[in-house]
């Protein structure tokens, strides 16, 4: 986090990441993970998000299809929450 940035600011940079990640799939995923849950984080939460935003998008990727288990420093209540998230389709 920058020294004076404001949350909501914080926030927005964070979904603005989330939603250009650089493959289709991980945009949508992540971004809609962002609009889901990011509102009700707060600082430390928001510090554990940016630093997973910060893995490379093939590393995030397989963990996410469990392809390989996340480590140690990032089993924490943001990794769950992403790994526990459904993308459905509007309406469903």
């Amino acid at each position: 986090m920058r020294k004076t940035e404001t949350i909501e600011n914080r926030r927005k940079r964070l979904r603005f990441r989330s939603w250009h990640r650089g493959t289709k799939e991980m945009d949508l995923l992540m971004g809609s993970f962002a609009d889901t849950h990011m509102g009700d984080f707060g600082g430390p939460q928001l510090d554990r998000f940016e630093a997973l935003l910060d893995v490379p998008e093939p590393v995030v990727y397989d963990w996410i299809l469990g392809r390989s288990d996340p480590p140690a420093d990032f089993d924490h209540d943001v990794m769950k929450l992403l790994l526990a998230f459904e993308l459905r389709p509007p309406g469903r």
